[in-house]
């Protein structure tokens, strides 16, 4: 199944290799639309600049999975093109999610880099680069998301306090991401394993991948139609 799965991405990302993607498949922002939202939204010229270039790059990065996460390319409808996840159980979830989520206009995995500020414990300021994991143009507002595990939150938290943090009512959040993110009128969110889908079982997690299996073959389908 694995290699039925990575054979069928990599002949869609071959045929599709760039943010340039077929228009018969693709329900994404036209330049006119895009305009439109932009001056609905009132984001400042920046933001402007930040989106368009995230819109006509590639991906930063390229996901690689670990001892217990799966990572591959699903091929969306929605965007045309195929979407990188670094984790099965988590980030796999919320690209099915974002895929049906009909406030979702767009989506974009490993945009550009972005700066973080914060201070460590001992007072010393640290200036770092951030890949997040996706950018999402939404219909009413528009900004990065991180996908992180509650276990991997809960140990940043104690190893960075000051990037990562947890709030009375359970919210996570990355204060330097959400400063840089909020200086531009757009948004910085952590998505924790606990608001997704839980797979509860094996079953579930192989339904996952045949439904990524029998999309990606009728997108195949739809691509080689004249």
């Amino acid at each position: 199944m694995k290699g039925g799965c990575a054979a069928i991405g990599e002949q869609f990302r071959a045929r599709n290799s760039t943010r340039h993607h077929f228009s018969e498949v693709r329900a994404m922002l036209s330049t006119v639309d895009l305009m439109l939202w932009y001056r609905r939204l009132g984001l400042p010229e920046d933001a402007r600049t930040i989106i368009d270039r995230i819109r006509c790059s590639e991906p930063a990065r390229h996901v690689g999975g670990g001892k217990s996460n799966v990572c591959g390319r699903y091929p969306s409808r929605k965007m045309g093109r195929t979407i990188q996840f670094e984790s099965h159980r988590l980030e796999f979830a919320v690209v099915l999610e974002m895929e049906d989520d009909p406030t979702v206009l767009e989506y974009y995995d490993q945009p550009c880099a972005i700066p973080l500020d914060y201070c460590s414990e001992a007072g010393r300021r640290i200036y770092a680069t951030h890949t997040p994991d996706f950018f999402v143009l939404r219909t009413d507002t528009a900004g990065w998301v991180e996908c992180k595990t509650n276990e991997d939150l809960m140990r940043l938290t104690e190893k960075s306090p000051a990037r990562y943090c947890q709030d009375a009512d359970g919210t996570w959040r990355c204060p330097p991401g959400q400063a840089y993110a909020t200086s531009l009128g757009l948004h910085y969110k952590l998505h924790p394993q606990a608001t997704v889908i839980q797979f509860s079982s094996e079953i579930s997690t192989t339904w996952m991948i045949i439904y990524a299996v029998i999309r990606a073959v009728w997108m195949t389908i739809i691509v080689k139609q004249p």
